[in-house]
């Protein structure tokens, strides 16, 4: 069993380098909410688009909000690791430090929620992403599955529900605005920006232009 359980996990993974996901694991748990509180209208939005036509101010985007290391750990960034645990143990709103790979592995193909099993398969996945996908493959499936509103997957589908216009035309203030609602997408809205989420907007394309715009995603080549 334990076998067919990692030949399952590996097998998929590696399909996923090459065909497109249809879902997340994370889509289905939300249709299945909406489903039990009565709301059978519910669907999520969701349109996949290749990493060619994604702007790559949006790109940029979210790794200098999410992961800025992106091009160099090997799916975990073990010096944000260090540095959330001496925040964490010093106060008392918490710091995580999950890299886009790490999100990519939950969100694809885990459970919501919080327990040593479930981290412990994140890691495992993440390992699995990292050892079989390039980078650029990653950071496309992230764009494509991110939440950026309530029901909302994936940058495209942002890009025409909240600016009217293909990902592929995202400009830089439009780009750090929806990375800016990724911590929280249905309490953070990109279509009617609290302070909070314009203030953050401006130090994420502060963090675009210091690590050099999208040019420094060329490392991914």
């Amino acid at each position: 069993m334990l076998l067919l359980a990692i030949g399952s996990s590996i097998g998929s993974v590696l399909l996923l380098r090459w065909v497109d996901p249809w879902t997340s694991t994370f889509m289905m748990a939300t249709r299945k909410d909406a489903l039990l509180a009565g709301n059978f209208d519910y669907s999520n939005d969701y349109r996949w688009v290749d990493l060619e036509r994604i702007s790559p101010q949006a790109a940029i985007a979210v790794v200098a909000a999410e992961d800025q290391r992106f091009p160099f750990h090997p799916g975990f960034d073990f010096k944000s690791i260090r540095e959330a645990l001496r925040h964490n143990a010093r106060r008392t709103r918490v710091r995580g430090a999950s890299t886009i790979s790490q999100q990519v592995a939950k969100n694809l193909f885990l459970w919501r929620g919080r327990s040593y099993l479930r981290k412990g398969l994140e890691a495992w996945f993440t390992v699995l992403i990292e050892t079989t996908w390039p980078k650029r493959r990653i950071l496309e499936v992230y764009l494509n599955i991110a939440e950026f509103g309530r029901g909302i997957h994936g940058v495209e589908a942002a890009a025409q529900r909240f600016f009217d216009k293909p990902a592929a035309n995202l400009t830089p203030a439009q780009a750090a605005t929806l990375a800016a609602v990724l911590p929280n997408p249905v309490r953070l809205r990109a279509d009617a920006p609290s302070p909070y989420v314009r203030q953050r907007r401006e130090q994420i394309l502060g963090q675009m232009r210091a690590l050099g715009g999208p040019a420094y995603l060329r490392r991914l080549d």
